[in-house]
């Protein structure tokens, strides 16, 4: 990253930002810098992770008008569709704030910037072994961690994955790990077995899936995977959807077995605590739960498979537009 750009004496130091200035085009923006005041932090971004979920749909700007107030992201500037500074994934070192925390290494969900000044309880430290550059997964690990609080599995069950993305990767990991399941990854791409299979999950195209799953987790981004999961599903099972599809329209195979089949469909969303831990857990514990999950799984670096330098994410952006279709974790590097 550039150091920030400073004027002349008095005024404030000048961070980089990226901006969607319209529906499919973004921009780099130069952002003043409050000073530090007590009980904040000043962020040097280290790394930063585009969502190939919600962030696109932001970028080509599919938020539906009923919306724009429920989808802002934390630290979000401007309004949808256009012109808005977006994003909730980013890792950095703390250069100025409380002693505690000067020198760590936190994440925050803040957009794309290379200096912002956050409050401080807004910013989550790293645990020992969690290296900055993995941890640009930890918003989608905690949607994967609220994912398998709603579900609820049960030991010993059988569980498909709809859609090997980041989120349904992560989300099959976690439910890997419950004693006796087994999760089946069921994607479109072949591409994706190598992956799945060092996740310790099975693999099958959408053709070749185990049917009658006791649990079916959604996670393509597009209905033809949620009418995949729906045909996986077995007698009363749950399919539980992790899409968001902005302003696009959704037709599902009600008709056929599904009221014979007693299926249920069930969203989850992360904006808000899983209703079975709502009374104990705050979102920071969920955040520092979904942050020492990473740190002790090095075998999630492989998610990150794309990275590039902060200045270039405009392109990035366009490029992940037009489909990308070997980009996982497309991470972004402030040097």
């Amino acid at each position: 990253m550039t150091a920030p750009h400073h004027g002349t004496t008095g005024t404030p130091p000048i961070a980089r930002a990226c901006w969607i200035e319209s529906p499919g085009r973004a921009a780099l923006r130069d952002a003043a810098l409050a000073p530090v005041a007590d009980g904040q932090v000043q962020v040097r971004a280290l790394h930063s992770a585009v969502s190939r979920g919600t962030e696109m749909l932001v970028f080509a700007g599919c938020v539906p008008p009923s919306e724009h107030e429920r989808m802002r992201a934390p630290f979000q500037e401007g309004m949808f569709p256009a012109p808005v500074k977006y994003g909730y994934a980013s890792v950095g070192l703390v250069e100025q704030g409380p002693p505690a925390l000067c020198g760590r290494s936190v994440f925050c969900l803040y957009p794309h910037q290379t200096r912002y000044v956050v409050p401080a309880g807004a910013v989550h430290l790293l645990p020992d072994g969690l290296p900055p550059a993995r941890a640009v997964l930890a918003a989608n690990m905690e949607t994967a961690v609220n994912a398998l609080w709603d579900a609820s599995p049960r030991v010993g069950d059988r569980i498909a994955v709809v859609g090997g993305g980041v989120l349904g990767l992560l989300a099959g990991w976690l439910a890997a790990r419950i004693a006796g399941c087994t999760v089946q990854l069921v994607d479109t791409q072949a591409g994706r077995a190598d992956i799945a299979h060092r996740l310790g999950l099975d693999f099958a195209l959408p053709d070749a899936a185990h049917p009658d799953a006791d649990l079916v987790i959604h996670a393509s981004g597009r209905p033809e995977g949620l009418a995949t999961g729906l045909g996986l599903a077995g007698f009363e099972a749950t399919v539980l959807d992790l899409s968001w599809y902005g302003d696009r329209p959704v037709n599902l195979p009600l008709g056929e077995a599904f009221h014979a089949r007693r299926l249920r469909i069930q969203s989850s969303q992360v904006g808000h605590l899983a209703p079975a831990q709502r009374a104990r857990w705050t979102h920071a514990r969920r955040m520092a739960l979904a942050l020492r999950l990473l740190a002790g799984a090095p075998e999630l670096d492989a998610l990150v498979t794309d990275h590039a330098p902060f200045e270039q994410l405009p392109e990035v952006l366009q490029r992940l537009a037009r489909g990308a279709p070997g980009t996982l974790c497309q991470r972004i590097d402030y040097s």
